[in-house]
């Protein structure tokens, strides 16, 4: 993998934006990075792929891209493949790594591949969905009521739906069929919600939401209002604290990431179930990777800086 020498690095471009249903976190990330970047004496241009396509980046003199897009086309190796193209030495996951990280199913089997406890599945495309079919698949993985409902292949738990039974689930699984290939149902799990940063694949820490809404969705995780409570260090006994670290090391390492990524976890009944691991985690104010970091002594900008210097192509 080639790394690029920090003392030679003079110009960053932020990608930021872009068109996927994240946009506006990914402004708010991409405008935080750039902030630190500054403070870090690095001289910053912007790429907007909204207004601007990828293929445009080779017009630019830099030497290293800060990817702060998430979602579709963000986070999901399409990006990192002009990135790999151009030979620009770019921030967080590669193709591969990123590609299986947002497909939630590949991600499962990987789990299960490598012995990582993660919620009962099973998925449904458009062109062989029934209400029959559904309801034939949940009998057959002895799946119980409730169960969530989400796209494959989004981030920042838009489209997830809990379903206390049949007909909810039939309800939100054609909703949405109207607007996704294919979606995944899961078993759902109760008990503490814990996420886990890794940077560089060493464990930074773990931190437990309490989401004052029914789960941690898309306005607990982005909205002040939603007042969700941040218990940092996430309250678990020494011991558990330590294996989920592992845990998260191991999905990390599991899916190939690069850079900083966060796994999320359920623990219920003494038991760690992974959800799915991000390899674009937010750098908003009410980001999460940021704060755990600051707990453990390392700063905004410092995480930047570890960020940007783990920086690479041929991931």
């Amino acid at each position: 993998m080639d790394k690029i020498n920090d003392i030679k690095m003079k110009q960053i471009l932020v990608i930021l934006g872009g068109t996927s249903r994240e946009r506006q976190v990914s402004l708010s990330s991409g405008k935080a990075c750039i902030k630190a970047l500054k403070n870090l004496k690095y001289k910053v241009r912007v790429f907007d792929p909204a207004k601007q396509h990828f293929s445009e980046i080779q017009n630019y003199k830099i030497d290293i891209i800060f990817n702060a897009l998430h979602g579709k086309d963000g986070e999901d190796g399409n990006a990192q493949s002009y990135f790999e193209y151009f030979k620009i030495p770019y921030t967080h996951s590669g193709v591969t790594s990123s590609m299986n990280a947002m497909d939630k199913i590949i991600s499962k089997r990987i789990f299960i591949k490598t012995k990582l406890n993660t919620p009962k599945y099973f998925s449904i495309d458009v062109q062989n969905y029934s209400q029959k079919l559904l309801k034939m698949l949940v009998i057959k993985k002895n799946l119980k009521y409730p169960l969530v409902v989400k796209p494959i292949n989004e981030g920042s738990s838009i489209g997830v739906k809990i379903c206390k039974n049949f007909e909810l689930l039939k309800q939100n699984t054609e909703k949405l069929l109207r607007n996704y290939k294919t979606i995944i149902v899961e078993k759902f799990i109760g008990g503490q919600e814990i996420q886990v940063a890794v940077m560089n694949g060493k464990a930074l820490g773990a931190i437990e939401l309490r989401p004052r809404r029914k789960f941690y969705d898309y306005k607990a995780k982005y909205t002040k209002s939603a007042r969700t409570k941040h218990i940092m260090p996430a309250n678990l006994n020494k011991k558990k604290y330590r294996e989920i670290l592992r845990l998260a090391e191991k999905a990390h390492r599991a899916l190939k990431c690069r850079g900083i990524s966060r796994s999320d976890f359920k623990f219920e009944k003494n038991k760690f179930s992974i959800l799915e691991i991000n390899t674009q985690p937010g750098m908003t104010s009410l980001s999460l990777v940021p704060e755990i970091a600051k707990y453990t002594g390392v700063s905004f900008n410092q995480l930047i800086k570890k960020i940007i210097l783990d920086a690479s192509i041929r991931k």
